[in-house]
């Protein structure tokens, strides 16, 4: 079984340039989900040869949120096996195998070692170059999945919503990228996660929320929506989830119990949060009037969003992007894909980083 060090440069000598992979092994152990996939470049898009994930959803249900240590654990167990299983599902070799790339953050450092070691000790045995990744720019290139690449034109404005990170990029050109505003406390994620926990829905919340929402009616409780009014780019949901917190309370017993409340308070949120983060991104728009829109990350599976901000870029001409569901939340394939679109120098001592920066 392979354990993880408190280190994650004890094969640096391996690290140097990569030179334009074609076929690549990706890990990706960022938080709960341990994910391996085989993702090979062809002329003009990118083929996942095999991806298997290994959920820690029904571990963590039972304390409604992550525990690093305990999904560290997880990731211990499951690393290697899923190796095999997916170079068997591929049909691949290690021979056939151009480099192997893994995240590198940001993440939970325990998890993130997880992954870096297992990266590196394969690497080493293998004699593959490795090549670290950033996660988020791992959900951006999740993007390109089963797209042609010539359906993608700059500028882009880039929305990354996710359980950990909700932020804005503006990109002029490929690997060339501009950053515009963040969340300056929760994550719309978390949101979505804390909010369904006060109402009993348990853990992941953001599709417990959706669920709930579709038969809701949006208008029934007037949530805020922080900083709308801002001249910036930044979010901020921390006010929202007070809001939804002392509402909550203020209900009985019978009402908090009613289906027909749930599902108004449910609506009520998602429709909240997706008003929030859709004012910034037209906002940016204006700005940039960027020919692309991507929209990235765990929250991006939210069908709510994904219809209004595909309505806008219609209204206006821009090509919309958004990854299959399949490839919204952790997954491997997008490190892969990253590791392909954006190729990098990679520095010889690099170490797996809990608040890696994109630039």
């Amino acid at each position: 079984m392979l354990r993880y060090m408190g280190t994650c440069n004890t094969i640096a000598f391996l690290m140097k340039p990569v030179n334009a992979p074609r076929k690549v092994l990706a890990i990706e152990t960022s938080c709960d989900e341990t994910s391996v996939a085989l993702v090979e470049k062809r002329r003009d898009h990118l083929v996942v040869r095999a991806q298997v994930i290994a959920s820690q959803i029904p571990l963590h249900a039972k304390t409604g949120g992550v525990v690093p240590e305990v999904a560290a654990r997880a990731h211990e167990h499951k690393i290697i096996p899923l190796v095999a299983k997916t170079l068997a599902k591929a049909a691949v070799l290690p021979k056939d195998i151009s480099a192997i790339a893994v995240t590198q953050g940001p993440g939970l450092l325990t998890s993130l070692l997880v992954g870096a070691t297992a990266a590196k000790t394969l690497a080493a045995v293998w004699q593959k170059p490795l090549i670290p990744v950033h996660h988020l720019l791992g959900h951006t290139a999740a993007a390109w999945l089963g797209r042609d690449f010539r359906s993608f034109s700059y500028p882009m404005v880039i929305l990354i919503v996710s359980g950990g990170h909700t932020e804005l990029w503006t990109s002029s050109k490929l690997g060339a990228w501009r950053f515009l505003g963040r969340t300056r406390d929760d994550a719309a994620g978390e949101a979505f996660d804390k909010t369904a926990k006060m109402l009993g829905l348990g853990y992941p919340g953001g599709p417990a929320i959706s669920r709930m929402a579709e038969h809701g009616n949006a208008q029934k409780f007037p949530l805020p929506r922080p900083l709308a009014a801002s001249s910036d780019y930044d979010f901020s949901f921390s006010g929202l989830k007070t809001s939804v917190k002392y509402l909550h309370e203020a209900q009985t017993p019978r009402v908090k119990k009613s289906p027909v409340y749930v599902r108004d308070l449910a609506a009520s949120i998602e429709r909240a949060i997706v008003d929030a983060l859709v004012g910034k991104c037209l906002k940016a728009i204006a700005h940039i009037q960027p020919k692309t829109l991507i929209l990235a990350g765990g929250v991006a599976a939210n069908t709510l969003l994904r219809k209004t901000l595909a309505q806008h870029a219609a209204d206006k001409g821009i090509n919309f992007a958004v990854p299959d569901k399949t490839y919204c939340t952790d997954n491997a394939a997008m490190i892969g894909a990253a590791a392909l679109l954006f190729p990098r120098v990679v520095p010889r001592n690099w170490q797996a980083s809990s608040r890696l920066k994109i630039v």
